[in-house]
């Protein structure tokens, strides 16, 4: 599918659940105030043993979706701290490749914390996956959801951010490099 001519209250959100052993995105248009799915699923990386190699993947079909489906507007699940800091460096690994992808392209990209996610689609910040999964089929009127909630989980980002679009507050948002830069003193030389 292929972005033609959109008219002002026309625009595509590309949703992402980051990771490295699985990467949900789901992708949705809305016209006149309303979501409609364009796209979900996900990218299985667990069959590459290199994280460099991982890494190389989620940039590389990142660069594809946007190409073919030219989002406005990227939103991302941030990576939260677990029991194993080691997880959480390779989610914001995969994380900051998928930002290149975006950035490079001058698509703006927010952030929202799982918690936000869940809270915005559920209505409780502590739903589970499959609480989440349901509540995306509902609202989607999705017949079939695929097997991996990675995928669900992606499509509940985008969501979010549609949800929360017109009350950016507390949202990390950046629309090029210069943007970045400028919101992250000290993080970047």
């Amino acid at each position: 599918m292929q972005n033609t001519k959109k008219k002002a209250d026309d625009w595509i959100i590309m949703g992402v659940d980051p990771g490295t052993i699985v990467m949900g995105f789901g992708i949705i248009r809305v016209t006149s105030g309303k979501p409609r799915l364009v796209l979900m699923d996900h990218l299985m990386l667990s069959k590459y043993d290199n994280h460099a190699l991982r890494l190389k993947k989620i940039y590389e079909r990142s660069r594809q979706l946007i190409e073919r489906y030219l989002p406005d507007e990227i939103a991302l699940e941030a990576p939260f701290y677990g029991k194993n800091i080691q997880s959480m460096l390779k989610l914001g690994r995969a994380q900051g490749v998928v930002m290149a992808a975006a950035l490079s392209k001058d698509i703006p990209v927010i952030e929202y914390s799982p918690k936000k996610v869940k809270m915005a689609v559920t209505g409780n910040g502590n739903a589970s996956k499959e609480q989440v999964a349901g509540m995306v089929r509902t609202l989607m009127n999705i017949r079939q959801l695929p097997d991996r909630l990675d995928a669900s989980d992606a499509l509940a980002v985008a969501l979010c951010h549609f949800y929360n679009r017109n009350n950016n507050k507390g949202k990390v948002k950046y629309s090029g490099w210069k943007s970045f830069i400028k919101n992250n003193p000290g993080r970047v030389e």
